[in-house]
C-alpha cells in the first residue's frame, strides 16, 4: 500500500505531486482510507454491501 514516486531530472515539485496523486487515484488509496476512518463491525459491513449490491441490481 506504500507509494513511492521518485522525481525525475528535470521534474517539477508540481509534476512529482501529480504524479503522486494520479498513483493514489489509481491503487484506490483515498477510498480505502475513506472506508477504514472508522471501524465497522463485520456485519454491518456484510449488510452494507448486500444493500449496494441490490441497489446496483436495481439500476
Amino acid at each position: 500500500m506504500t507509494i513511492i514516486v521518485r522525481k525525475k531530472p528535470g521534474e517539477s515539485d508540481d509534476q512529482l505531486v501529480s504524479a503522486f496523486r494520479r498513483k493514489a487515484f489509481s491503487e484506490d488509496v483515498v477510498s480505502e482510507a475513506k472506508e477504514r476512518q472508522y471501524y465497522e463491525k463485520p456485519s454491518a459491513r456484510r449488510h452494507r454491501r448486500q444493500e449496494e449490491l441490490a441497489r446496483g441490481r436495481r439500476k
